[in-house]
């Protein structure tokens, strides 16, 4: 516990020019007192730790004490500690690792980039979950991190719909989307990768024996595909509808990215009054209703003439509240 606080102490001595007794005490989480006594044991053991006397005084390191990262220009220094989700290092117990990791750093830059950590924090910050959802932590991620972390297979239970299924799993990689996390693997010996939510885990359990890995595999790439594809999946029925100039606009924003897209690419040529027709692929006529009303007085659904009924049924109650 003391060798880390020690070293730690170097380190950060290293990344600033001076601090003093209590600045270095609100950093280890220590007291003054303690610092006082771990700098004299750096001293003893040969480290050039020099305290400065008087109010404005601290410690500093003399002699040039320090290991230099060289090699990094200042916008690959900024990017490196652009590196990173915080709440998802917090959320796999590596919030500290990633700290230490970044002081490390820090303490061997040059001292021209030793303020791309602050630089780049004050200008970028990641919140990866979506908008009015409170993020939540599955409590068994820990297990699954240090499975992945070690090619270690998992028997796992898994729930699928009102069941349980059980599983015996090659966990590949993990992936954080819209603030909910996905384990991509395998089943043992299969070849085929699939997609499992982490907060459906009932029952995590390491194997001793590790698997080897494909080298092939590349999380991004596999992601990228299997998300379209199931975008694509759900996509089961269709509307007709007739936008405005402004509902072509609005329909990105009111539909998924793969449906809008879709949609616009069957878009006939506009009428007299600037309206277009298409077919938008949508979840279910429920989904397509929400969806479509955001979009109010701009589109006109066609067909199916239930959707079409309903739209109708809206628009009465609607003047029937605003009219006069």
């Amino acid at each position: 516990m003391r060798a880390a606080r020690l070293i730690k102490m170097v380190l950060l001595l290293q990344s600033r020019s001076s601090m003093t007794a209590a600045e270095l005490a609100r950093e280890l989480e220590v007291s003054e007192r303690t610092v006082t006594r771990d700098a004299q044991a750096l001293s003893e053991a040969g480290v050039p730790v020099y305290a400065d006397r008087g109010r404005a005084g601290g410690y500093r390191l003399i002699g040039g004490y320090r290991t230099r990262l060289t090699g990094l220009a200042r916008s690959e220094a900024e990017a490196l500690f652009l590196s990173g989700v915080p709440g998802a290092l917090r959320e796999m117990g590596l919030e500290d690792a990633a700290s230490a990791a970044r002081l490390k750093v820090s303490a061997a830059l040059l001292p021209s980039l030793r303020d791309a950590s602050r630089t780049a924090a004050q200008r970028f910050h990641l919140d990866a979950p979506d908008w009015f959802r409170e993020p939540g932590t599955p409590e068994l991620l820990s297990a699954v991190v240090d499975a992945v972390w070690d090619d270690r297979r998992i028997s796992a239970r898994y729930r699928r719909g009102e069941a349980e299924v059980e599983r015996e799993l090659e966990p590949y990689g993990l992936v954080l989307k819209a603030g909910v996390w996905y384990l991509c693997a395998r089943m043992a010996g299969q070849a085929t990768f699939r997609v499992y939510r982490i907060d459906r885990f009932t029952a995590v359990a390491a194997r001793e024996d590790r698997f080897t890995r494909d080298e092939k595999f590349e999380l991004p790439a596999f992601w990228a595909e299997r998300a379209e594809q199931f975008a694509r999946s759900i996509l089961r029925a269709e509307v007709v509808v007739r936008l405005s100039e402004d509902g072509v606009r609005r329909l990105p924003y009111a539909l998924d990215p793969v449906s809008a897209r879709q949609a616009l690419t069957t878009a006939g040529a506009p009428d007299e009054r600037g309206w277009v027709t298409v077919t938008v692929p949508v979840e279910s006529e429920e989904v397509a209703h929400t969806q479509l009303t955001g979009l109010g007085p701009e589109v006109e659904v066609l067909s199916p003439r239930a959707l079409r009924a309903r739209f109708a049924s809206d628009a009465a109650r609607l003047a029937g509240l605003y009219g006069p």
